[in-house]
């Protein structure tokens, strides 16, 4: 409701809201700015920071805060020339200058990782503010501007009856990732915080929650933070980076551009992110990646129903692309040729009204 009247943009259904490029006044281009950050997540890396006193964890923030702002604007075709501003929010009495070093000297090194793929992303500063009558512990958002030929926009607009669905796979280990990724990227963190780990976490850390929640709610699971899965403790599968789709989706570009109707990033509002997008559809995802462990065990420890766990989290795969199936096996190749599990998920068909369907493990879910 407090957006419902605001102006969308040149094409209202594109993922990232498009403007006329004011600022140089070609017609022939748009911007899109688009602001995100890691979210709830930094509170569990100041948990893990404290008992552990590893203060590379603050670079897993810094890639969430800049992974949920790129890999959005890709979902609009954008690949190049973008400009970067962060802003810091601390309460200085627990969160150091080491910490803020650590976060802004991994986001310079992320940016060099970018420019290795083709990416040029320049920053322009930013804002560390002392915020601590309102921020517990430490907020970090980013802000990205790019300019956009009309020619190359993605328009969700675009997705239509017969399309297919590829996903691109949120687990796993890629070949430009050092180690396993749980897939859970940086939404749904507060749930997963609280409801997977145990309450001895309130007592230690009053800080790290906010004392206005129900102290049922509160650290409610049964988990410490450092049991395993396999080789990997939660609290490393809970703050697994958020993985960029960045050089895969690079390379899809430069072949296959032209086939694809549109891309969601199924961030806020998890696999149902796609019904912003599409009118007088059925969206129907019927062959879903299997659950990934984390989810499996976020689900059994929350007790949410599947369809909560769809809404929230994205529960195998984090990108979706709508196009022609003719280019499918191509584009899962190349996804593949990265170490990205991929694979056609779904199919669109005409609908009376908008509507998705998912196939979950116990039965289908409709939305």
């Amino acid at each position: 409701n407090a957006i419902k009247k605001i102006d969308k943009g040149v094409f209202p259904y594109a993922f990232c809201k498009l403007i006329p490029d004011h600022l140089s006044g070609d017609p022939n281009y748009l911007l899109a700015m688009h602001a995100d950050g890691a979210g709830t997540k930094s509170s569990l890396a100041y948990v893990y920071w404290k008992k552990t006193n590893d203060l590379s964890v603050w670079r897993g923030i810094a890639q969430d805060a800049l992974v949920m702002n790129i890999d959005d604007l890709l979902c609009v075709g954008a690949t190049d020339n973008f400009i970067l501003s962060s802003t810091i929010g601390r309460n200085k009495h627990l969160i150091p200058g080491d910490v803020i070093s650590v976060i802004i000297n991994s986001t310079n090194e992320l940016l060099e990782m970018y420019q290795d793929w083709g990416f040029n992303i320049i920053s322009s500063g930013g804002e560390t503010a002392d915020v601590g009558d309102i921020v517990r512990t430490l907020i970090l958002d980013n802000t990205i501007v790019t300019r956009i030929h009309k020619d190359d926009i993605i328009n969700n607009g675009n997705i239509s009856d017969g399309d297919v669905i590829v996903g691109l796979s949120s687990s796993g280990q890629t070949t430009y990732e050092s180690k396993y990724n749980s897939g859970i990227s940086s939404n749904g963190l507060t749930s997963a915080r609280h409801d997977v780990f145990h309450h001895e976490l309130a007592g230690d850390f009053p800080e790290s929650f906010d004392p206005f929640t129900d102290k049922k709610l509160i650290y409610s699971g049964t988990k410490s933070l450092f049991e395993k899965i396999n080789d990997l403790t939660l609290a490393e599968l809970v703050l697994s980076p958020t993985r960029t789709y960045a050089p895969v989706i690079k390379e899809i570009f430069s072949h296959h551009k032209s086939f694809i109707s549109g891309m969601v990033h199924c961030t806020g509002g998890g696999q149902t992110k796609v019904l912003h997008f599409v009118k007088d559809l059925h969206v129907c995802k019927n062959n879903m990646f299997p659950i990934p462990p984390l989810f499996d065990l976020i689900k059994k420890e929350s007790n949410a129903s599947w369809k909560e766990m769809y809404k929230v989290f994205n529960m195998g795969h984090r990108m979706e692309l709508y196009l022609n199936k003719d280019v499918s096996d191509a584009i899962i190749a190349i996804a593949h040729s990265f170490g990205l599990d991929a694979q056609v998920i779904g199919y669109v068909e005409k609908s009376d009204r908008k509507q998705l369907t998912i196939q979950s493990p116990e039965g289908l879910i409709k939305y």
